[in-house]
């Protein structure tokens, strides 16, 4: 990779870890919100589902942030990105051919 792409994927990589940040602090928040105690059955399970995914959003975005705090210091250290093979979808995918 050139050198004018490796410093440009750089400052990406830095701009959406300090963006990452503020997502994970915002959703930090919104789960110190008080859960409204007066609320029915429904209102009250619905609040506490919402506190639930930002829980689950923020840990997904702590464990990207880690993975672009990785990505940089690669990057510094001159390293070029490599393509990551998802296999996730199932059996046919983890026997393709590249």
């Amino acid at each position: 990779m050139s050198k004018n792409k490796v410093s440009n994927t750089l400052i990406f990589a830095r701009r959406l870890l300090e963006s990452t940040e503020i997502a994970i602090s915002s959703l930090i928040e919104e789960v110190k919100k008080p859960i409204d105690i007066e609320a029915s059955g429904s209102a009250r399970k619905a609040e506490l589902q919402s506190v639930k995914m930002a829980i689950v959003d923020a840990r997904e975005l702590i464990q990207e942030r880690q993975r672009l705090e990785e990505l940089i210091k690669s990057l510094e250290a001159g390293d070029d990105i490599e393509d990551e093979t998802d296999f996730g979808g199932g059996f046919a995918e983890k026997f393709s051919k590249k």
